[in-house]
């Protein structure tokens, strides 16, 4: 089976487009406009640019509080944007909360610190991805706990398929499971017995093919989602984009795939702008179907959404340049931005990959007055085992 392409939203050459017409719009306003309040620029640039500048806005206005050709007070402006919490809120969404509930797993992340470095954060979404017998989320709770682990199973699995038993000194690891509270696994090294098979150390090679029926059983979820999905011709530097809509159909959001890409491509870039959306890279949704998340910057977005297509994508046995795509967007130190979400990309993963193995159905509207509540998120709930 041939290598998948890339699957990005667009190129430097297009990211850099975007921070110019940012640029050029926010200079026009410093030297003819007002001085708009934080949720007015945003929903100044929302309506002239798109929701997608959320993303360079940030960066954009970093680059500008230094530019030698404003004025005093024109950089006075921009510092106390960057300064107010407010344009954090405005970036979020609106009818976003406050503060966003950090999940405990991201919260060990950050204090671990392990996996800013980029290249221990693509370790761990390979391991992620390598195990199909089990979710993203729990592949990433036993990462999280023994960062050595090569291959792990339950003591049932151990004995029942390769005649392995439980050591007496074994470290036992807890993985979710479906509509109940833990499980125990084991690694490789908490087992003894007969010699190893094979597939114990080619586990993470893939023999999977390509399966048509991912896409368009992707495409149907998504609009069942309310998100309208496009083929069409784009530019060389676009293999697909996602934007927010109003729909006569009630559409949300909209998805436009280069329909010059073999099927096999198009279902990762598919992956990939899902993933931005139910990020909430794109912000929320009136149903509130996923948090608003538009706040994070250009880098932290095209990490997130890449790293979720490349766990769907591996889960399924396809290999893509995910590696060669995320590396444009690591810092001169190698290091991820801490505010990249592993919990949010595991569970968005399942999500996705639930959404090209078969017929889902329609999410239900939730109550504006409970979101927030961390336990009040089904469909971004990890299915597990």
């Amino acid at each position: 089976m041939g290598g998948l392409g890339l699957w990005s939203s667009g190129g430097g050459e297009a990211r850099d487009d975007m921070a110019a017409r940012i640029r050029h719009h926010l200079v026009a306003m410093l030297r003819y406009g007002p001085r708009l309040s934080p949720r007015d620029l945003v929903a100044e640039l929302d309506k002239e640019i798109g929701v997608a500048a959320r993303w360079d806005l940030a960066g954009v206005l970093e680059a500008l509080r230094e530019d030698p050709h404003l004025t005093r007070d024109e950089h006075g402006y921009i510092r106390d944007l960057l300064a107010d919490d407010a344009l954090v809120r405005a970036l979020r969404g609106e009818g976003a909360a406050d503060h966003d509930v950090e999940s405990t797993i991201d919260e060990l992340l950050r204090r671990s610190r392990i996996y800013r470095d980029s290249q221990a954060f693509r370790e761990m979404m390979a391991f992620i991805a390598a195990f199909r017998r089990y979710s993203p989320y729990n592949n990433m709770l036993v990462r999280l706990q023994n960062p050595s682990c090569t291959y792990f199973a339950t003591a049932r699995h151990w004995e029942r398929e390769f005649g392995r038993t439980i050591r007496e000194d074994a470290r036992p690891m807890l993985i979710l499971v479906p509509m109940g509270p833990v499980m125990t696994v084991y690694d490789l090294d908490s087992t003894a017995g007969p010699a190893l098979p094979e597939e114990l150390t080619n586990f993470a090679k893939f023999d999977g093919k390509w399966d048509p029926k991912w896409l368009d059983n992707l495409t149907t979820n998504a609009e069942r989602h309310r998100i309208r999905v496009d083929f069409k011709p784009l530019s060389s530097t676009h293999a697909g984009l996602a934007r927010v809509i109003r729909g006569p159909e009630g559409e949300k959001f909209r998805i436009v795939v280069h329909d010059g890409l073999k099927p096999s491509d198009q279902f990762g870039t598919l992956c990939h702008e899902i993933a931005h959306i139910l990020l909430g890279h794109l912000g929320s949704d009136r149903d509130k179907w996923w948090p608003a998340r538009s706040h994070l910057g250009r880098r932290t977005v095209e990490i997130e959404a890449e790293a979720t297509a490349y766990i769907v994508t591996r889960h399924l046995g396809l290999e893509g340049t995910s590696a060669e795509y995320l590396s444009s967007y690591v810092d001169a130190g190698g290091r991820i931005p801490n505010n990249v979400s592993c919990d949010r990309i595991a569970k968005v993963a399942r999500k996705i990959e639930q959404m090209a193995l078969g017929p889902r159905p329609a999410p239900r509207p939730r109550s504006s007055s409970r979101v927030g509540s961390a336990a009040n998120r089904p469909a971004l709930q990890p299915s597990q085992s």
